[in-house]
């Protein structure tokens, strides 16, 4: 049985991704890192399989051809992580926006129940739970990010403050019970389908508060189109949701 895995997506992260990976490893906790990386033309994957020589059995690659989304590198990711016994598993951003201390944060949240005796089985690192809490972002960005997360809200009903945040944790038995298969959106939409997802199941999907710093080197895979599938893709989740049946 192994305990705690980071799944890294990528694309064109040379820049950033022998510092995550290094800041990852230099943790008090140990973490494994695994790096879903999609065909990236400026070396990020020799980058990671030469670190791979320093960090025997902790750090691993998948190698996909071409960009295949970001939502099925997750699953990607998540399937690995269970057939490979992992109890704690994590996403994270390779460009820094996402602060490696509070793995261990998110993982605390997972791990160990709270003053209230309660335990989180997904836990978010939230942007929004106390006030607006990003650094860097034009404020045109902010304003969007915030207030989808407020739609989104609306149209679910998820007592969820940052519902498009890509910083999370999930205990195993949460990624065992979702039919990874049946997730649906490829974009950031996917973060909101697994957490309503979870959610609709039971599980306990707390908030963890953190800062989030954008990125200083590389290049933001947001677009508009982005936006688009998450903006109609709640309310097509929303819908289908009533003829689903959450069985745990």
């Amino acid at each position: 049985m192994k305990e705690r895995i980071v799944i890294i997506p990528t694309y064109n992260e040379i820049e950033n991704i022998e510092a995550i990976i290094r800041a990852v490893f230099s943790l008090e906790l140990p973490f494994h890192v695994l790096i879903i990386d999609d065909g990236s033309p400026d070396g990020t994957a020799l980058k990671v399989k030469e670190l791979q020589k320093e960090f025997i059995n902790s750090l691993h690659i998948e190698e996909r051809k071409g960009k295949l989304g970001l939502g099925t590198a997750y699953i990607h990711g998540f399937k690995w992580a269970l057939k490979h016994d992992y109890q704690f598993i994590f996403e994270m951003d390779a460009d820094f926006s996402h602060n490696p201390k509070d793995l261990i944060r998110l993982y605390n949240s997972c791990a160990t129940k709270n003053e209230a005796g309660i335990r989180n089985d997904v836990a978010i690192g939230s942007r929004y739970v106390q006030g607006v809490n990003v650094v860097n972002w034009p404020m045109s960005r902010v304003l969007m990010s915030y207030f989808a997360s407020i739609y989104v809200r609306i149209v679910t009903g998820m007592p969820i403050h940052d519902a498009t945040a890509g910083f999370k944790c999930y205990r195993r038995e949460v990624l065992e019970t979702i039919n990874l298969d049946s997730i649906k959106f490829v974009g950031y939409a996917f973060q909101i389908e697994m957490k309503f997802t979870a959610w609709k199941y039971g599980f306990v999907v707390g908030e963890v508060p953190i800062i989030f710093t954008d990125r200083t080197k590389g290049t933001s895979k947001m677009s508009s189109g982005i936006f688009k599938e998450a903006f109609f893709g709640v309310l097509q989740m929303k819908i289908n949701s009533f003829f689903k049946k959450y069985n745990r």
